[in-house]
């Protein structure tokens, strides 16, 4: 075999798995693990992979914070169809907690009750969404402002928080490593998230597939701190097992539902 053949079978590979270790490669294509090295070596240099502890991954691994108005143009639909499943799950006169990032926003669009819902949210641009339905009642929380995300952070934040029990937390992040846990590029951010599940029964990720096998600078929590993710079709068949396989309930989010009217 050529090496033009095992670096099309090497990409096959990850297209089908995202991340695929180089002991794995070596055994699947029958040569060294030496020679696995210098094949994804020649690779990441044509940026077609990266290189991560061992094994080959699809994508940059590590996320830079981008604004939030940029964030919002990326996955639109897919963001819809989570905010509308996670919507779903919102229960009568129920109490919850909403982070910051544009899937919260797209949740916020979908949220409709007939019925009284507190809210305690991060987010201005939740809190602006949530505010022209009379029977929300919104909790703001207080602190820094964080310009890039327009959410706040900080001990101010998380102080307010110890008054408060809630029944989910609906949580955006910005990479979703199932060895390493949920990050966000933000360490305030982190640490008000943390303190928000404390504060929540449940917590729910939202996330659109492209946030699998992906870090942030922040660790949020490990893995088995998730109850439940909700992401959308074009998650890999791989990390859906392994999901399932933690535990964690799986959603997938792919029924076209009409957008809610009223909500912008």
């Amino acid at each position: 075999m050529t090496k033009e053949e095992r670096h099309s079978i090497i990409l096959e590979l990850l297209m089908q798995h995202n991340s695929i270790l180089v002991t794995d490669l070596a055994e699947h294509l029958n040569v060294s693990s030496v020679t696995i090295r210098k094949d994804l070596t020649d690779l990441e240099k044509e940026k077609k992979l990266y290189r991560n502890h061992g094994k080959a991954i699809l994508i940059n691994p590590y996320i830079n914070d981008r604004n939030v108005n940029e964030k919002e143009k990326f996955y639109t639909e897919e963001k819809r169809l989570i905010g509308m499943q996670a919507a779903s799950l919102i229960a009568k006169k129920d109490s919850i907690l909403i982070a910051s990032g544009t899937t919260m926003h797209a949740l916020a669009r979908c949220i409709q009750t007939t019925d009284k819902l507190t809210v305690i949210t991060a987010s201005l641009q939740v809190a602006i969404i949530l505010s022209k339905d009379r029977n929300i009642d919104i909790i703001e929380l207080g602190g820094i402002l964080r310009h890039s995300s327009l959410s706040v952070v900080g001990k101010y934040a998380e102080a307010a928080l110890a008054d408060f029990s809630c029944s989910k937390l609906f949580l955006g992040v910005d990479g979703i490593d199932l060895d390493f846990g949920i990050t966000t590029t933000d360490m305030m951010e982190a640490s008000l998230n943390r303190v928000m599940m404390r504060t929540a029964q449940k917590t729910i990720v939202l996330a659109d597939s492209s946030k699998f096998g992906r870090r942030g600078f922040s660790k949020i929590s490990d893995m088995e701190d998730v109850d439940q993710i909700i992401t959308d079709s074009k998650v890999s068949p791989a990390i859906a097992k392994r999901i399932e396989e933690m535990g964690i309930v799986l959603t997938i989010a792919d029924d076209p539902l009409p957008i809610p009217s009223g909500r912008s």
